[in-house]
């Protein structure tokens, strides 16, 4: 009768949202260090003392497919001799957005809590590839128990099951198949990310790192440009929150010294830098001074550049008197639990699995290393994360709606099939629906990535290389993953 009176209660105060806690709560963190410990530690490692010290005494377990489990003993054992038995191994991702927290009060004093949001399972076979098997809804009742947090009630519930995406060849599915493929392409290595209906379905890397040396899923890429996006959404985060501005003139704040007597300097606003439009060159060393400057006036012409980011990385510091890496960590990496992503190298790389660069003939180029952040470029990424990013873009980036739409539209024209928004490309009309792609590419001696997110249908695909070649993957993964779509993302994106 008491574990009824308890579930009754967190269905009550589930809909009492007058008294959720904030983000920047105690009690909220207290509550999400225990739900990491739980799941992070505890389920995806099949820790069963983590388990055992976290939950009471007087647990019971509500699950809307496999019925009620009533003892913590039963639970355990359940844990024991069939998740940590499973041909392959069980992991769980919480939807960080999705979490509510409730305080639950005795004479003003707490002595609960009661935790609500969403969760996605994942089966990772061997150590390459990841795939969602379901979501589903929770709610956890934590109590206070002799001065320690347990968790006493769960309820499990809306679960979905998602099929394993199969292919006709087994291309990108099956190991030796793929990497066979990969061999005949003179391409070391893939990763491949893929989003369905909103959720990350897949993500799995084959190949080598080099040759002789596997590439495991948690393989470090340097993905180039694609560093690019990283630098829109910070800025972009940073407009929505009114800290900085579209349309401010960045002199304010910054002015370069090779441009300081350039009326152009006056006029140039994050706006143009983030559409390419800033007058710059792409790269300042490969002119014949090694100097910057305007080529023409900013915002009246396309024009790519990587010097354009580069200023506006030097004019947020300046402002905010922080390092772009620590905006990137506070901003974008933290919150998306980006855990193996940075914007320079670092000792820990030094022992890190990383996708070296190899020419069209299979053979190494030498690793750069790159010590200082640069907002348009050396990105380092896992698949997992950058699949992480697309999917928070996709669900609008965390910003107004408003800024949304600016972020997609066209700010220049780049072709008859694309036009730059605000840090990425947008490849038009792809199907009979008119709908659109968003563009996120990267290309280096050595790398060569590239990322389609569609959000009419809630789709997004992945693609990283480390090879000259990697441009050759290309088609066949965007035709066997977007399937409708692909046929008018190679249009556009063949004639650039």
């Amino acid at each position: 009768m008491r574990q009824v009176t308890i579930s009754i209660a967190v269905l009550f105060l589930t809909f009492s949202a007058y008294c959720q806690v904030d983000k920047s709560d105690d009690l909220f963190n207290t509550i999400k260090k225990n739900d990491s410990l739980l799941f992070d530690v505890g389920f995806n490692t099949c820790n069963i003392e983590i388990l055992q010290n976290l939950i009471s005494q007087e647990f019971t377990f509500f699950h809307d497919q496999s019925g009620i489990t009533k003892t913590k003993d039963a639970f355990i054992e359940s844990v024991q001799n069939g998740l940590c038995k499973l041909p392959y191994k069980a992991i769980r991702t919480l939807n960080q957005s999705s979490i509510s927290i409730y305080p639950l009060n005795s004479n003003d004093t707490i002595y609960g809590a009661i935790q609500n949001g969403d969760h996605s399972f994942y089966a990772l076979e061997g150590n390459n590839q990841k795939y969602l098997t379901s979501t589903a809804k929770f709610t956890h009742v934590w109590v206070i128990e002799n001065g320690e947090w347990k968790l006493r009630s769960v309820l499990s519930f809306d679960h979905k099951d998602v099929e394993k995406k199969e292919s006709k060849n087994s291309l990108f599915i099956d190991n030796e198949a793929t990497e066979n493929w990969l061999k005949q392409k003179k391409i070391p290595s893939v990763g491949i990310g893929f989003i369905d209906k909103g959720q990350i379905v897949q993500t799995s890397v084959f190949g080598e790192l080099e040759q002789g040396q596997p590439a495991p899923l948690n393989t470090i890429w340097n993905v180039a440009s694609m560093t690019k996006p990283i630098t829109a959404v910070i800025t972009l985060t940073l407009v929505d929150q009114g800290l900085w501005s579209l349309d401010e003139p960045i002199y304010k704040y910054y002015i370069d010294p090779d441009v300081a007597n350039d009326t152009n300097s006056k006029l140039l606003t994050t706006r143009m830098i983030l559409s390419h439009q800033s007058g710059f060159t792409n790269w300042k060393g490969n002119s014949s001074d090694g100097k910057l400057k305007f080529e023409f006036e900013p915002g009246t012409k396309y024009q790519y550049s990587g010097e354009g980011y580069e200023y506006l990385r030097k004019a947020l510091e300046a402002k905010f008197h922080k390092s772009f890496e620590k905006l990137a960590q506070e901003l974008v990496f933290n919150p998306l639990e980006m855990n193996n992503t940075q914007l320079v190298w670092s000792e820990s790389m030094e022992i890190k699995p990383f996708a070296k660069w190899h020419n069209s003939e299979y053979e190494l180029y030498e690793t750069d290393k790159y010590f200082i952040a640069n907002a348009a470029d050396n990105l380092l990424t896992t698949v997992e994360d950058y699949s992480k990013f697309m999917l928070y873009i996709l669900q609008g980036a965390g910003v107004s709606e408003s800024l949304q739409k600016e972020m997609s539209a066209a700010q220049v024209r780049v072709s008859s099939f694309k036009h730059f928004g605000l840090g990425w490309w947008v490849d038009e009309k792809i199907n009979d629906n008119d709908d659109f792609a968003i563009v996120l590419a990267g290309d280096d001696i050595g790398v060569h990535c590239i990322a389609f997110i569609l959000p009419h249908s809630e789709k997004g695909l992945l693609i990283f290389t480390n090879s000259d070649n990697g441009t050759d993957a290309y088609m066949e993964i965007i035709n066997q993953y977007l399937e409708n779509d692909a046929e008018g993302i190679i249009r556009a994106e063949m004639n650039k």
